[in-house]
């Protein structure tokens, strides 16, 4: 969350606090800054600080400069911890961004007020080490995300491509296609993969509400068609089984082991396929899950052995946070599988600070894929909250985890990347027809993924 911190009274007490850092603090070997003036107008201005990590992981960072001219005063920050003694400026990790892998990046920012001139800070360190390293980019992969990416696979804590390297897919999510089909044609795909630039579409098929035990068959066809529909733009196709209410996925196990052996089988040669198979569950325990998705998998591995599996978590895929929980009843029991994700849901305006540091926790010991997640509130409507949105965007994109947001569709809510009654006509990218989420996403996705193919 872009959340504003007040500039601390007293200096002295910065200095607890970065004490209280830097006593679990690892050094780092080497980084890079990269400073930006977004805005500036008389007396005061605006800054962008993105530090990224060169060297070893760092656990506790503290980020430090000098302001050049006397009258370049830091008023308040965001996305760590700012204060000022004379012209040294220090910024402390806050508790969900504190750890930096290797080439992971922080993104910060300030207001200043300033007397004269508006010269750029100097001598950058991070816990002590100069800034004066440069990044290495990997060459990006020309072609699609599928293309360049190929098949997937988990090693470790992440999603990797067919090169064996890390990535992170950014895509939207249907509303159930039940509802809003009519979002789902020939020119919206189109823009998604050409416009938008995204990696992949999650096809969210709920199971009841009107859902999948209403036409099995019928369900299973157009789920078929969208995932063709992807691989042909490039783009991968979560197939997400939305299973909502009941909360127990056990309540549909029957109609899974049918469905997923169905879209297995009928997909296995395809390499832009994930399977998602229990959306959020809820009213449930983590053993009841576990017992379910272990009775799945194989029915998805005897068809497809090579594709990537995500298991929805409890209380609503949140890692059992909204219910009292948290990461460890998942890591202390894990899925007897391999090559297997876990999901975590979040809805910005509701799930702040205690959400994003248990996934910042979890993500250095589960592969963790943000199969859902919206920028308004858990009900799907209300304002968006921009800050919010902004800070778990930044964190997901430095941790490499992959999202799609809910919803590209025109459902009357917040949420939605369309503004009501626009589908189905031919333009799905322009400011005629986004609400202020999907241009705020669309502006994320639409950014350069740089895969590394080596």
């Amino acid at each position: 969350m872009k959340r504003l911190f007040a500039l601390l009274a007293a200096f002295a007490t910065v200095l607890g606090l970065m004490g209280a850092f830097g006593a679990q603090a690892v050094a780092a070997n080497g980084c890079k800054v990269e400073y930006t003036v977004a805005s500036q107008w008389q007396g005061g201005f605006q800054a962008g600080v993105k530090v990224t990590n060169l060297g070893a992981p760092v656990s506790g960072w503290t980020l430090r400069f000098t302001m050049p001219d006397a009258g370049q005063r830091v008023a308040q920050g965001w996305n760590a911890t700012w204060s000022q003694s004379g012209s040294a400026v220090s910024a402390v990790a806050v508790d969900w961004n504190r750890t930096l892998a290797t080439g992971a990046a922080a993104d910060l920012g300030f207001s200043g007020t300033l007397t004269g001139a508006n010269p750029k800070p100097t001598a950058f360190t991070l816990n002590g080490v100069a800034c004066t390293g440069s990044v290495d980019e990997p060459t990006p992969g020309t072609g699609t995300p599928v293309e360049v990416n190929g098949q997937l696979h988990v090693c470790g804590v992440n999603l990797c491509n067919q090169y064996n390297r890390p990535v992170q897919l950014r895509g939207m999510s249907t509303h159930g296609i039940q509802w809003f089909d009519q979002c789902y044609g020939a020119a919206s795909l189109d823009a998604l993969a050409n416009d938008w630039k995204s990696d992949l579409l999650r096809v969210s098929m709920y199971v009841q509400e009107d859902g999948y035990e209403t036409d099995p068959a019928g369900f299973t066809s157009r789920v078929n068609a969208l995932v063709d529909m992807a691989e042909a733009r490039g783009m991968y196709a979560l197939i997400d089984f939305h299973t909502l209410t009941p909360g127990d996925p056990n309540y549909n196990l029957a109609r899974a082991k049918t469905f997923f052996a169905s879209v297995a089988a009928r997909n296995a040669g395809k390499k832009n396929v994930i399977y998602e198979i229990t959306n959020e569950p809820n009213g449930v325990s983590w053993s009841a899950v576990k017992n379910y998705a272990e009775q799945v998998i194989p029915v998805v591995r005897a068809a497809d052995p090579d594709g990537v599996v995500v298991v929805g978590t409890r209380g609503w895929s949140s890692l059992g946070v909204s219910d009292g929980s948290d990461e460890n009843e998942v890591v202390n029991n894990p899925v007897n599988a391999t090559n297997l994700m876990y999901a975590f849901h979040f809805y910005a305006a509701s799930h702040k600070d205690s959400y994003r540091s248990t996934l910042s926790r979890a993500a250095s010991r589960l592969p963790l894929f943000v199969t859902e997640f919206g920028t308004v509130s858990a009900t799907g409507g209300g304002a968006m909250d921009v800050a919010s949105t902004t800070a778990w965007l930044n964190l997901l994109d430095q941790l490499k985890i992959s999202y799609a947001n809910w919803t590209y569709s025109d459902a009357p809510e917040s949420s939605a990347a369309f503004r009501p009654g626009t589908c189905g006509g031919g333009d799905y990218s322009s400011n005629g027809v986004l609400t202020e989420s999907g241009a705020l996403l669309k502006a994320r996705i639409s950014t350069p993924d740089s895969f590394p193919t080596s």
